[in-house]
């Protein structure tokens, strides 16, 4: 018996070790400052090292808060005609977890095909009636890495994309998930503050290949064809790209995305991001930036957040931004859910990445990236609505926070690779 139990034992600590170890290696020197964002060689080297080309002629829509976001992106569905991909994080029952699955439905029934892919941690609060009614209205429905023998060693890797595609031409893509905390308008505590975007023209195309990476490791069906990839033309004015990242990519590619971002500002870095735990390279990088010139601004959740943890251990972090100039602003009016980062009012990426280890090492991630001064300058406005309704933390303010916190942000700084 007592082999049994330490062959139990061994095998429970390998698969603990498998799940929190980062396999990959990861860019441990600084990324050198050789040209702004926009110089058309940061164009060439986004296209390059993250994967698929920015591409012109797309159209991107910005959409705030609930009210916004959630009649659009059910628009899109009940107007299908031909396919319908979906893959979140998050899907909660509720009140629009409810109409999302009314909506995929109803289309499933009149003969649009629908794949819904969902991560099976994001997805634990989502009554099983309900993907028992979807699948029964014919769509397919699939969990991304569920709880199965033959992949403990990967139940940390879980998909937090967020796209939704529709017949191939039309995509979303943010930060929001399928609950009703993002409901309304960010009125409250309750209805949470948050961005989501709508492209269309080439790009899509991008984005549909995104949710087809995870659809073929979950599904082992690949879904090609005019229904998914159409012939898309030019429709707007926006150089675009949809690059995803995942645990196994060696290049890591959305941290490399942020760092190569801010090595090539040469006036403003604006980030508002919900989960902000930098690493020591991150740091580091936005240190340098604030010191060559660059006005770097960061707004971040403040006491109204889901994660008591990821705040102590992202205040915990702020030292050598603070005393470097940073401006590191706190969001009062209730969670700040927003991904978005704007570099010099012409380039601006969003989507589903978080500035923390999980995003960048563990977490199959997807962002819009877009390269367009017009759009930038709109971004940095709602930048500074938002930084209206924070209250800005000072390097006293951050010093002289009581003992308790300054031990608790230190532990919690501790699993800072795992948040």
């Amino acid at each position: 018996m007592s082999v049994v139990l330490a062959v139990v034992a061994t095998l429970v600590v390998v698969l603990l070790l498998l799940n929190l170890s980062y396999g990959g290696k990861e860019i441990q020197r600084e990324v050198a400052h050789l040209y702004g964002a926009d110089d058309p060689q940061f164009a060439r080297s986004m296209g390059t090292l993250l994967g698929p080309s920015l591409l012109a002629g797309n159209r991107v829509r910005a959409l705030c808060n609930g009210d916004e976001i959630f009649p659009a992106m059910l628009e899109a569905i009940r107007g299908a005609r031909r396919t319908i991909t979906f893959e979140t994080y998050i899907y909660w029952s509720g009140e629009i977890g409810r109409a999302f699955a009314d909506a995929l439905a109803e289309r499933a029934q009149a003969g649009v095909k629908v794949h819904v892919l969902l991560d099976w941690v994001g997805s634990g609060k989502m009554d099983a009636t309900t993907i028992a009614s979807m699948e029964q209205a014919g769509i397919e429905v699939r969990k991304y890495h569920p709880l199965r023998w033959y992949n403990l060693g990967r139940l940390n890797n879980r998909t937090h994309r967020k796209l939704l595609v529709v017949d191939g031409r039309t995509g979303f893509t943010g930060g929001v998930g399928i609950a009703d905390q993002w409901l309304g308008n960010a009125e409250d505590p309750e209805h949470w503050r948050d961005s989501h975007f709508q492209l269309e023209g080439p790009a899509v195309a991008q984005m549909q290949a995104a949710f087809m990476d995870n659809w073929i490791e979950t599904r082992s069906v690949v879904l090609h064809g005019d229904d998914y990839f159409p012939a898309l033309d030019p429709v707007g004015p926006h150089m675009a790209q949809v690059f995803k990242s995942s645990s196994t990519e060696a290049s890591e590619s959305a941290r490399l995305m942020y760092l190569l971002s801010i090595a090539s500002a040469t006036r403003s870095v604006r980030i508002g991001n919900a989960y902000f735990v930098p690493d020591r390279l991150s740091v580091e990088t936005l240190v340098a930036a604030q010191r060559r010139g660059v006005g770097v601004e960061i707004i971040v959740p403040g006491r109204h957040s889901d994660a008591a943890v990821v705040r102590r251990a992202s205040r915990s972090r702020w030292g050598p931004l603070l005393e470097a100039g940073v401006s590191i602003y706190e969001y009062r009016p209730t969670m700040y859910h927003t991904k978005v980062m704007i570099v010099d009012d012409v380039w601006t990426s969003v989507g589903s990445t978080n500035f923390d280890s999980r995003s960048f090492r563990l977490n199959d991630e997807a962002n819009l990236n877009v390269l367009d001064p017009g759009f930038a300058r709109e971004q940095a406005a709602v930048f500074e609505e938002d930084r209206a309704r924070s209250t800005r933390i000072t390097l006293d303010m951050w010093n002289s926070r009581p003992r308790s916190e300054k031990f608790k942000g230190g532990l919690a700084g501790l699993l800072r690779l795992q948040l």
